[in-house]
């Protein structure tokens, strides 16, 4: 499963980029306005950090106004994925845009008929908003599941994006329902990333090391002696795991 990073602040997006786990970055308009910056400014930038595939959603409402908006947005950058409503218009936008060559993320979908509606248009990805779907009782990796499975039986190459992760459960829950990208808040990019034995771990190996020959207390373990001793280190230089 693919990551993308679903934001539009440029700095979370460099950050999280430089961990080497990005495929893509997913913004709509609430997005943006957070950002406080120009619409293609912002994108821009974006596809120059990351590459990959960048989500960029019209604003209009009508068919033909989402294509016109569509295609100049498509011509940013050749890494803009247009983002499309599932709506009619969104439909009739997604099948004219895609004949076109250009890439589309059919967006807010909220179960399958929707989604085979989105596939049959031409979409390049579904958007499923798990979190969404969740909040008003329903099982949003459920939905996901189900998405994929009616894809892979009609042999529909449209990729499951999952999307509304609220926490890194969602993350787990999409992957094993099978999405082929989970688009993630940066706030749950530093969820996932810590785990206290992780840290643990990581202070133990420390302290072990900063107890080699001419170290004291106070000497960082940088700056300790090169000679092996006890104390966590085996003869063969191997920490204990």
């Amino acid at each position: 499963m693919e990551f993308f990073i679903d934001t539009a602040i440029t700095d979370e997006i460099r950050e999280i980029n430089e961990w080497g786990v990005l495929a893509g970055v997913t913004t709509n308009p609430s997005l943006i306005v957070a950002s406080g910056r120009d619409f293609r400014e912002v994108v821009q930038e974006i596809a120059a950090l990351v590459g990959g595939a960048i989500s960029a959603e019209v604003t209009a409402l009508d068919a033909e106004g989402m294509i016109k908006e569509g295609r100049e947005v498509a011509a940013w950058s050749e890494h803009v994925v247009v983002k499309l409503p599932l709506t009619p218009a969104g439909l009739k936008a997604c099948k004219v845009l895609t004949g076109e060559g250009i890439r589309t993320n059919v967006t807010l979908c909220f179960s399958v008929p929707q989604a085979l509606l989105a596939a049959r248009a031409g979409a390049t990805y579904i958007s499923p908003f798990a979190g969404r779907v969740d909040d008003i009782g329903w099982d949003g990796t459920e939905l996901i599941r189900q998405i994929k499975e009616a894809y892979v039986l009609g042999g529909i190459e449209t990729k499951v994006l999952a999307a509304s992760i609220r926490h890194p459960m969602h993350v787990v829950q999409a992957a094993l329902a099978g999405a082929d990208v989970a688009t993630i808040p940066y706030k749950v990019f530093t969820q996932m990333i810590k785990h206290p034995l992780t840290q643990a771990g990581l202070d133990g190996f420390m302290k072990d090391w900063a107890k080699r020959a001419g170290a004291s207390p106070e000497t960082p373990a940088s700056e300790a002696g090169t000679n092996p001793t006890s104390g966590g280190v085996t003869e063969q230089g191997g920490s204990k795991q």
